[in-house]
């Protein structure tokens, strides 16, 4: 079982390098300094491509989050002199069930997993909490304990791996009681207040 357990992770890490991180749907914020028509937030299309005015089609794929503002200065500086970018790549993710805004929107990748959910308007009252899952496809990627600590140790859109069109599933009970209000604001206080810009995609 552990070593097929590495070899998916292995096969899982292989596949990202080759493709790189940036799927269908995904926004990146673009800041291009005395360069207003590429200062704006653009949607990656078909073939994880990027197109830029002025400059064309960028091509995205094999690059990682990581590498995104250092690639799109060098790719941007074949067509512009000493060009001073600055990028933020955002995630399209579904948020569904026991929140206030239930929706799609674009989350950026640094932001904490915990975000997210405050993105659509936060857990409601009757939120099953410990049965928030994230799946890809209809499958869990995340649920349980691993993704409670995961929660708890801060990570991030980006360290989870998730990617355009993942789901936040966060089950409902059938009936509030004044225990599940008290459990409820216990779990957003444990929440790191961070302030980013999350868009609603609609």
């Amino acid at each position: 079982m552990a070593k097929t357990a590495a070899a998916q992770e292995a096969a899982v890490i292989r596949r990202r390098l080759a493709e790189g991180d940036f799927k269908v749907g995904d926004r990146i914020l673009l800041l291009v300094e005395g360069e207003p028509s590429l200062s704006d937030t653009f949607t990656v299309g078909l073939g994880s491509t990027l197109i830029l005015p002025a400059v064309g089609d960028v091509s995205l794929v094999g690059v990682l989050r990581s590498e995104l503002q250092d690639y799109l200065a060098r790719r941007l500086g074949q067509n512009l002199r000493d060009a001073v970018v600055r990028a933020r790549a955002y995630v399209r993710l579904s948020i569904d069930g026991a929140v206030a805004r239930p929706g799609f929107y674009g989350v950026p990748a640094d932001a904490l997993l915990s975000d997210a959910l405050m993105a659509a308007g936060g857990p409601t009252p009757e939120a099953q909490l410990g049965k928030l899952r994230i799946e890809r496809a209809g499958r869990p990627i995340w649920e349980g304990r691993a993704l409670q600590q995961a929660i708890a140790a801060g990570k991030t859109i980006d360290d989870a791996g998730l990617i355009a069109g993942d789901q936040y599933v966060l089950p409902r009970r059938g009936r509030t009681t004044p225990g599940d209000v008290l459990r409820f604001g216990g779990f957003l206080l444990t929440i790191p207040v961070t302030i980013y810009t999350l868009t609603r995609i609609f």
